[in-house]
């Protein structure tokens, strides 16, 4: 029998279905496009407010626990007490929470605006993932619609914050009680109707995708695609297909009005629902938002099932290539609209709200493909290096990167083996560090300094191996004493900025 222990294996480094690592470019992106996106909201008066990443999971709405275990699109674990708290789903349902909690407090209405990570437990897949970013901007406490109408005004401004120009983008605006109303008068009203009306709203999604001859098969007997799959259909007549489609068909609200009017007169909403819309159209063509940038369009359904009135969404229409090479329009960045049922949950009063919510990563990916994020390049740090290992000397290295940081320039001190100084150069070239920093022996005996501009010198090579070699290929280099250190470095680091502001006007 073999006594000799097993050698542990190694454990295996991998990421998390559906979860990504971020780098630094990403980071910074997400920040400049955040910075954006807050001061728009700001300068509408929305105030920052952050709510915790978990939640209990009655909270959250739809996501109840099971018998056992909440895993129904939520991450959840059983605190010592026994209640089940889960990984937020998304900003909405925790802000209403806050709002019920602190009602006392809060002066209404209650305009606020936070960004943050949510999290669904469902199946991950190509651009489809388990953590992503939201920021949303709400307002609790404002019963008119014209707070609905500020939301898709702000919503146009963000986008255009962004560099995002006019026709590029449209914010589309529908309302849930007009909807209602179209599904009560073509007989789908009440509780056992239920199950139909949701069955006609997934089809009526399908519209982008499938089109009208493809939404009408689903509204009737159903729809067999391509491979032979079969989906039941909402079981309607022709009758009411017909109707339906004539809603979500409509292009040119203006004209449409009174047919639509006509369609829900006598609905217990759909009349309400188009003053609604009406109303929003008014208020925000008299602040000079025209249909080019927001436009009444019934064909919108987002959350139909969540939202109360005034629902909208905020559409790219450029084309970009997808991973199969062909071009489609971008589409959807985020969207919202009134969810005056939320915070009453937990109120048994009503509180009236409305907002909207931008997917980070989705705009990010737009902005990319613009060309319109990531264009202020940041400079890597000025690299101090390290010629000795003494404790005076690396006393005044130390010294000269502070010095270099006090006067806002980004700097580091080399903190790998100095002792191969070909090393620091490599380092310097792969991490496209613009300025080095050299002081030896003889340097410190005389107290100046070597200023090496990395960007326009002789490039970096495994060949310069010590200062000796380093002294041969002075190209770009200068000498100046202590003193002049922060002066001289700043002065390369406008020289290439103004460089790259060439090149760049030169494209």
């Amino acid at each position: 029998m073999n006594d000799k222990q097993k050698k542990p294996q190694k454990l295996k480094a991998r990421l998390p279905r559906g979860f990504v690592d971020r780098t630094a470019g990403d980071i910074r992106a997400v920040n400049e496009m955040t910075a954006k996106i807050r001061e728009v909201y700001e300068h509408y008066g929305f105030d920052p407010v952050e709510t915790p990443l978990f939640e209990y999971t009655d909270a959250l709405g739809k996501f109840l626990p099971d018998s056992d275990r909440p895993n129904e699109g939520v991450f959840s674990l059983q605190d010592d007490d026994e209640q089940w708290m889960s990984l937020r789903y998304d900003l909405t349902a925790p802000l209403a929470r806050h709002v019920a909690e602190n009602f006392n407090e809060i002066q209404l209405p209650y305009r606020t605006y936070r960004a943050g990570y949510v999290f669904r437990n469902e199946k991950p897949g190509p651009g489809r993932f388990r953590q992503f970013m939201q920021f949303d901007a709400d307002t609790v406490g404002a019963p008119g619609v014209q707070a609905d109408a500020e939301m898709c005004m702000m919503m146009a401004d963000t986008l255009e914050a962004l560099g995002i120009r006019r026709g590029d983008y449209v914010i589309r605006v529908n309302n849930r009680k007009v909807l209602d109303g179209v599904l009560e008068a073509i007989g789908l009203g009440g509780d056992d109707k239920a199950g139909q009306r949701l069955n006609v709203l997934r089809a009526i999604d399908k519209l982008d995708k499938f089109g009208p001859e493809g939404v009408a098969l689903l509204l009737g007997p159903g729809r067999k695609d391509e491979s032979g799959d079969f989906t039941k259909g909402a079981g309607l007549d022709q009758a009411q297909i017909d109707k339906v489609l004539f809603f979500v068909g409509i292009e040119d609200y203006a004209e449409s009005a009174a047919q639509l009017a006509d369609l829900v007169a006598g609905t217990s909403k759909g009349g309400e629902g188009v003053e609604e819309l009406n109303f929003i159209g008014a208020l925000v063509k008299s602040a000079d938002y025209q249909s080019d940038r927001i436009k009444i369009d019934p064909s919108v359904v987002r959350g139909l099932e969540y939202y109360t009135g005034p629902v909208y969404e905020a559409e790219l229409s450029f084309d970009v290539t997808n991973e199969k090479g062909e071009k489609v329009v971008f589409g959807s960045v985020g969207g919202g609209g009134r969810y005056d049922g939320l915070v009453s949950r937990f109120m048994g009063q009503p509180v009236p709200a409305t907002g909207f919510s931008i997917g980070v990563s989705r705009l990010m990916t737009a902005l990319k493909n613009l060309g319109k994020l990531g264009a202020s390049e940041v400079i890597e740090p000025v690299l101090v290096t390290v010629m000795d290992g003494d404790v005076e000397a690396m006393g005044r290295y130390q010294k000269m990167t502070q010095e270099l940081r006090a006067a806002g320039i980004r700097a580091e001190m080399f903190q790998g083996n100095w002792k191969k100084f070909g090393n620091q150069l490599k380092y310097a070239d792969r991490r496209g560090c613009p300025v080095a920093i050299i002081q030896g022996g003889d340097e410190r005996a005389t107290g100046v300094v070597q200023i090496k501009d990395l960007i326009e010198g002789k490039r970096l090579s495994g060949e310069i191996e010590d200062n000796a070699s380093w002294r041969e290929a002075r190209v770009a280099q200068e000498t100046v004493p202590e003193a002049d250190l922060v002066v001289k470095v700043r002065e390369i680091l406008a020289a290439q900025a103004e460089d790259r502001k060439r090149a760049g006007d030169a494209q």
